[in-house]
């Protein structure tokens, strides 16, 4: 359902009002050449060389899956307009100072952070620091 605030398309404001959100669990990334039955994935996206998704560890495992990369999963909770231009440049940046590698997912309403697990906390960290520096 929308938001119907609508979405928000200025660089300062969705950097001052992100919100960043730690996801509970451990989310994987697989490379599958379909999806098996049974199996619903947070994320999906067909390239030449497979299909990749995202979904829990735990389910990753019950299906014997090969996992490429465990991942903690932090949501902007700013409704991001998706023509907006420089908040995954922010974002990235940020991270990339502090040493975290990242891989971005854009939904309809929100964008979503994947980074490695060990690094959850200094990343929700680094992200809330980028927050307040854009509030000043």
């Amino acid at each position: 359902m929308p938001d119907s605030s609508g979405p928000i398309s200025d660089l300062d404001t969705l950097i001052g009002s992100m919100s960043p959100v730690l996801n509970p669990g451990v989310y994987v990334f697989c490379c599958l050449p379909e999806i098996p039955a049974g199996l619903q994935p947070l994320a999906a996206f067909q390239e030449k060389e497979g299909l990749t998704v995202i979904l829990p560890e735990a389910e990753a495992l019950r299906a014997n899956l090969p996992v490429l990369f465990r991942a903690a999963w932090i949501t902007l909770t700013v409704h991001s307009d998706l023509q907006a231009v420089g908040l995954t440049a922010a974002f990235a940046t940020a991270l990339a100072e502090a040493g975290i590698s990242c891989n971005v997912v854009a939904a309809a309403f929100h964008d979503h952070i994947f980074v490695p697990v060990e690094n959850a906390q200094r990343a929700l960290d680094a992200l809330q620091a980028l927050q307040r520096r854009a509030g000043d």
